[in-house]
């Protein structure tokens, strides 16, 4: 048998320079196909008429250029988006932030600090939700910044971007936001301070248990799981059990795996009683927890619906007896 002819991958897409002659075309649905094709060679010679076509005079053709640059990275790619994002058309400019989010280069970030900073709320938001995976340490400033910015989605943002960069510097400004006037940030704060093995990271992410937003308290029971300690597990442990009291199923879901992970005996008592929620999802997740917990005193509560109606619970349950015997 003959071995396999080596072919040139972009060869099926044809030149880049000769796709790239359409985009002088006079008709913009020329255009438009020849930046889509452009796209499908996904050679990285294509990113200067890819860019070239994000500035082109119908909104149709900048659109799909935005859309198909985020299909490739680095600076020229970075530098052509953010042009995009501050596209009169906002149609152009979603496309352009959505294909921001796509880049993992970091230089990237060069021609997008400084539109953190911008005018328009929508170019600050979508700026600072790009940097955010980008993870510069240059980002912590303008993200500490947006914290002050009077629109609740660039607060969000900003407080992403410290999120992600998870310093410790940064604890105050995100402690602070889970106090901000907006549920959406306080309850992206909230999450952020999970990465955090501090005492007062873990007060507040506690004191959230009691916002008055249930998306809030649910987060809230989620990352207390993830930011207590050997420590701290009896403090967190306390507002998670009172938390099984809370009026949103979702809210008691996320404290009953919370508990699981903090593997805290004194809660068995009050996680056997969630073995009879209504809802089969609380059934099994305190089954699980209790697994995790792997509590003797816990094994007659586990018996009683190891023949639960419902298959995940019954499993669950039976998964969790095992861990009991080990």
């Amino acid at each position: 048998m003959s071995p396999m002819p080596i072919t040139d991958p972009f060869e099926d897409f044809g030149d880049v320079a000769e796709l790239a002659r359409g985009l002088d075309d006079a008709d913009p649905a020329v255009r438009r196909v020849a930046v889509l094709a452009l796209a499908e060679t996904a050679d990285p010679d294509a990113v200067p008429p890819l860019a070239r076509a994000a500035a082109d005079p119908d909104p149709d053709v900048r659109r799909q250029a935005a859309l198909s640059l985020g299909g490739f990275d680095g600076p020229e790619t970075a530098a052509a988006l953010a042009g995009a994002l501050t596209d009169p058309d906002r149609s152009v400019a979603t496309a352009a932030a959505e294909s921001l989010t796509e880049l993992k280069d970091a230089r990237a970030g060069d021609p997008l600090l400084p539109l953190a900073g911008h005018g328009d709320a929508f170019v600050r938001a979508a700026a600072l939700r790009a940097l955010r995976g980008l993870r510069l340490p240059a980002a912590l400033g303008p993200a500490v910044a947006a914290l002050g910015d009077p629109e609740p989605a660039v607060r969000a943002q900003g407080v992403g971007v410290i999120a992600y960069l998870k310093r410790e510097e940064a604890l105050p400004s995100l402690i602070a936001a889970t106090r901000d006037a907006d549920a959406e940030v306080r309850r992206a704060a909230v999450g952020g301070l999970a990465f955090a093995r501090h005492g007062s990271a873990v007060e507040a992410i506690a004191a959230a248990l009691h916002d008055a937003e249930w998306s809030v308290r649910e987060t809230a029971a989620e990352a207390l799981g993830r930011a207590g300690t050997a420590e701290g597990a009896e403090a967190s442990g306390e507002v998670l059990i009172a938390a099984l009291g809370d009026a949103t199923w979702q809210v008691r879901q996320k404290a009953l795996r919370s508990l699981g992970r903090l593997k805290l005996h004194r809660a068995v008592p009050t996680v056997l009683a969630a073995l009879s929620e209504e809802m089969a999802s609380l059934r099994k997740e305190a089954a699980a927890a209790l697994g995790e917990i792997a509590d003797p005193a816990a094994q007659a509560g586990l018996e009683g619906v190891a023949n639960d109606p419902d298959p995940d619970v019954r499993k669950t349950a039976r998964w969790a007896l095992a861990r009991l015997a080990a």
